[in-house]
């Protein structure tokens, strides 16, 4: 049965600021010379690995709702330069846009069952919403208009 995680996405003002953060990052690791992938660093390792990697996303609250979801590729349990206990999330870099979904906050990363993830939200250019505000489109989103 495939799971997923949820973690808050710290610093993103929305799902184009993070989209954009992921790029920057990857194009700085690109010039460095460094392994071109993108990782999250948590300080606890998921129990249930196989779960996640079966298909599992991480999805991401911007901003008081969940906005986005990666890919979960792998999961790497590393001590730090101190000795503790961490953990890389590998992650496809391509971020998919989901309908929001109001989330409270909440510290580290939870785990989230199949039957509770918000869809994916189709192309918006495809869709015809690409010219629209992001915050409008959320709004139109949250009132089931679109």
């Amino acid at each position: 049965m495939t799971l997923h995680l949820i973690k808050l996405c710290v610093g993103a003002e929305s799902f184009d600021d993070h989209r954009a953060w992921i790029a920057a990052m990857l194009e700085r690791k690109r010039r460095s010379g460094l392994p071109v992938e993108q990782l999250h660093t948590t300080r606890m390792v998921p129990k249930r690995r196989d779960e996640l990697l079966a298909g599992g996303s991480l999805y991401w609250v911007i901003k008081g709702s969940v906005q986005a979801r990666q890919k979960l590729l792998e999961i790497r349990p590393f001590k730090d330069d101190e000795g503790i206990s961490r953990c890389h999330l590998v992650l496809d870099p391509e971020l998919i846009a989901t309908r929001p979904q109001p989330r409270r906050p909440f510290q580290g990363w939870r785990y989230l069952k199949a039957s509770d993830v918000p869809a994916d939200l189709a192309d918006l250019s495809a869709a015809g919403l690409d010219d629209i505000a992001p915050e409008m489109r959320n709004e139109l989103m949250e009132l089931g208009l679109i």
